[in-house]
């Protein structure tokens, strides 16, 4: 099955480029209301489950244990810029759990943003783990680890007691099997699963709900929301789709990036969870694709909401001069389809 063009870029009068993708919009009950190219394809989620992989730090009861508040739970479920408040939340995250930036196994990254970087270079340093985009979940894993009373070393092996318990939570949510041959390595070196859209659709819509889970686990979920929609900065940082959208609907959406142009959401005043790919991985796509879901199943928006959307689902072509030379913009008839399927 072809996937269809969802998204595509304007100059001129023209259309320069176009962006396949594919679309999953599941219930709480797990059926599936939305589909819009091959959902039973297994994508590879990336960083846009990170707040699944966030559960047992929560359920374990090591959260509480190491005292983390819903700012230092939000960088646990973070793709974050590098900027100043997210390497050194990192930091206390690992000083609570008596550990350093030495016993990160994320790898190190430059920040995002060319201020953060030039402020490195000013100060003659070097990025570290802490800068590593991930930095928050692996410091998250870590404090479980240390809480588990299991070793730290080689926490991002799949065999590890850490990486297991996420398996198990994965498995649970999507209602899939995750075995060896559709286990692949993140950029930050963990184990990632390779599960059909629709089953990560499903996982959002539960997670948004609660839907089927017994007491502790819906009590995590709960909170891992609140974190991340009362602290949305730390889940991604300046001028980004998670933290711009998330702190325009003021708690009535999660959403969370991923590479190669994942993107899952969750809105529980719809029961819904929504799982996307641009089939090329391009992220200018997947964030038009995500807003133009947004604004159909939302359009009670205030202006605040409505502007956030548009910037992402219809940003500009601009010039070195900032002229205006064309747009990213979802087809008409992927838009058409949305209605068609969701209204």
């Amino acid at each position: 099955m072809s996937n269809p063009i969802t998204v595509e870029v304007s100059r001129g009068d023209l259309v320069e480029s176009r962006h396949h993708g594919f679309l999953s919009v599941v219930t709480s009950a797990g059926k599936e209301i939305c589909a819009i190219g091959d959902t039973t394809t297994r994508v590879f989620p990336r960083s846009a489950i990170k707040v699944l992989q966030a559960l047992p730090l929560v359920e374990s009861g090591a959260a509480d244990a190491l005292d983390f508040d819903d700012a230092e739970l939000a960088l646990a479920c973070a793709s974050h810029n590098g900027e100043n408040v997210h390497v050194k939340t990192a930091r206390i995250m690992l000083m609570k759990a008596g550990l350093t930036e030495d016993d990160l196994e994320c790898g190190t990254q430059w920040p995002s943003r060319v201020e953060d970087i030039a402020e490195l270079v000013r100060a003659d340093e070097t990025p570290t783990g802490l800068h590593n985009n991930c930095s928050g979940k692996h410091a998250a894993f870590l404090g479980l680890a240390r809480t588990l009373g299991v070793q730290t070393k080689g926490y991002v092996d799949a065999s590890h007691p850490v990486q297991q318990e996420i398996k198990t939570v994965i498995e649970a949510f999507t209602c899939e099997e995750v075995t060896q041959d559709v286990c692949g390595i993140d950029g930050c070196s963990i184990p990632t699963y390779a599960v059909p859209l629709k089953g990560w659709a499903r996982a959002f819509a539960v997670f948004g709900t609660g839907e089927g889970l017994d007491e502790d686990r819906l009590a995590a979920c709960d909170r891992l929301f609140e974190a991340c929609v009362s602290e949305p900065f730390m889940v991604a940082g300046s001028d980004r789709f998670c933290t711009d959208v998330m702190s325009a609907f003021e708690g009535r959406v999660f959403v969370k990036t991923g590479a190669e142009g994942v993107f899952c959401a969750s809105i529980p005043e719809l029961e819904l969870g929504i799982a996307l790919k641009a089939e090329d991985g391009a992220t200018r796509a997947s964030e038009a694709m995500m807003g133009a879901v947004l604004e159909v199943l939302l359009p009670d928006r205030n202006e605040a909401q409505f502007d956030v959307l548009q910037r992402y689902t219809n940003p500009p072509i601009k010039t070195r001069r900032d002229v205006v030379a064309g747009e990213i913009r979802p087809t008409a008839e992927f838009v058409t389809a949305l209605h068609e399927q969701l209204s």
